[in-house]
């Protein structure tokens, strides 16, 4: 009795019913079991009737059957040559690029969508030269500095010594913004609003100033720190702000008492500030080689906000901070001389889940908002910037040209185009990240326009 339990509810098999095949529309012919002499009549029909009144030799060969078929099915024996040239090279197809035979799987496979059957983007030609290269007479050569920064209005924000020039990238106009005095500059820091109107200035007074960038108008001062103010970020209305005097402030900008929060965690100066795109975390990098991450509820306490993680880790000033626009919670950041690594961090647990030594001083960090790529600019020796592919970390291009440390990077609005500035007073611009159809004209007009920038802005 046991052998007749089954998964049919301990049934007797034989007494189940059979169960009905399901219907077949197609019906794939044992070749073995084929007469070939027969089917050749059936397929020449009429046009070779005087064939089909001749007995059928069984001594037919096959290459007058090949023949045969060739003339009287397809028509034209040609038309195999045709076909062959559809979809290939009329010459020797091009060479891949170098490294690509090495580089080529980790490229292809690590960009394919999960469950798709082909990547989304191949290989791509990136481009080894800058767009364009403007002069930056009297940029401060200053490795805790932030002085360049991109706003959502495509206009580019620098600060040359005591100077604020705005650089319009769409109509390639050129407005200084403000200009304080010797006593009070130079300007430490630039850092747009999310609502592309009003700016952001740090002074190395200690001063925070908040502009209106369409007026040319000074809105108001924040005044807490009291040391320079080399780094800003913004989430929102909240703008904060990380000085020489080792604190970061919390200011909301639409209420009178505008301090809203404290952190005092590092031991030296706050050099990198960055909101995570969730505005939930600010990551904060310092001189004492420290890396904190603070939970937004709790750095909006008026008292001593206390940290979520304390990240220490690097062996060398961390400045360079970029948050992952794809994987919430990712977080990139880089170390100084004596790091030279960029590491990344889940930030709910505190891990550092991958560290790549770059074998150069890490200065800034942007992360793709196309693919999964992060470009880094670096200081001596070579003074370039890479291009990674994440999380491979394999290396896509390196850009050279700038003769000193690459101190600030910033991206464009649309996420394609990436402007650098150096220690060796230029300013350059990449399309490292592509080039949609729908920017090429604007492009164009930014090209043709960059020779009034470097007559007038900076010179």
């Amino acid at each position: 009795m046991a052998a007749l339990i089954s998964s049919n509810g301990g049934k007797d098999p034989a007494a189940t019913p059979a169960k009905k095949l399901p219907q077949i529309d197609r019906f794939i012919p044992d070749r073995s079991a084929m007469n070939f002499d027969v089917a050749n009549m059936l397929v020449l029909g009429k046009e070779n009737s005087q064939l089909q009144q001749q007995p059928l030799r069984s001594d037919c060969s096959q290459e007058e059957y090949k023949k045969q078929l060739a003339e009287n099915l397809l028509r034209d024996a040609n038309i195999f040559q045709k076909k062959s040239r559809i979809l290939a090279f009329k010459s020797k197809p091009p060479p891949p690029p170098e490294g690509f035979e090495r580089e080529s799987r980790l490229l292809y496979s690590e960009n394919t969508a999960p469950g798709a059957s082909k990547p989304r983007r191949m290989f791509r030609q990136i481009p080894q030269a800058p767009e364009r290269t403007l002069d930056a007479p009297e940029i401060l050569d200053d490795y805790y500095l932030n002085l360049l920064d991109w706003g959502t209005n495509n206009i580019l924000a620098v600060a040359l010594g005591h100077t604020v020039y705005l650089w319009n990238a769409t109509t390639g106009g050129i407005e200084e913004l403000m200009q304080v005095s010797e006593d009070d500059g130079p300007v430490t820091s630039v850092s747009w609003a999310p609502d592309g109107k009003h700016i952001s200035v740090g002074l190395n007074n200690a001063d925070v100033q908040l502009w209106d960038a369409f007026s040319l108008r000074q809105v108001r001062s924040l005044k807490a720190h009291t040391a320079r103010v080399g780094s800003l970020a913004w989430n929102g209305p909240i703008l904060s702000t990380g000085g020489r005097d080792n604190v970061i402030f919390n200011h909301d900008v639409r209420i009178r008492e505008h301090v809203t929060g404290k952190m005092a965690a590092h031991q030296q100066e706050v050099c990198g500030l960055k909101w995570s795109p969730s505005g939930q975390q600010l990551a904060s990098g310092g001189n004492d080689n420290l890396l904190y991450v603070w939970d937004a509820a709790a750095a909006a306490s008026r008292g001593n906000s206390t940290y979520l993680h304390r990240l220490d880790e690097h062996q060398a000033a961390v400045k360079a901070l970029a948050w992952c626009p794809f994987q919430s919670n990712l977080l990139a950041s880089g170390g100084g001389t004596a790091d030279r690594c960029i590491k990344f961090w889940n930030t709910h647990t505190g891990a550092c889940i991958q560290s790549v030594d770059t074998a150069s001083q890490v200065c800034a960090l942007q992360w793709s908002k196309h693919e999964r790529e992060l470009l880094s600019s670096h200081g001596f020796s070579q003074n370039q910037l890479i291009l990674w592919k994440y999380p491979s970390m394999v290396k896509m291009a390196e850009l050279t040209g700038h003769t000193s440390r690459v101190l600030h990077m910033a991206q464009s609005p649309d996420g394609y185009t990436v402007a650098s500035a150096a220690g060796d007073e230029t300013l350059r611009f990449w399309q490292v990240f592509g080039t949609p159809d729908t920017t090429k004209a604007t492009a164009v007009r930014t090209k043709a326009s960059s020779s009034a920038l470097n007559s007038r802005c900076i010179r």
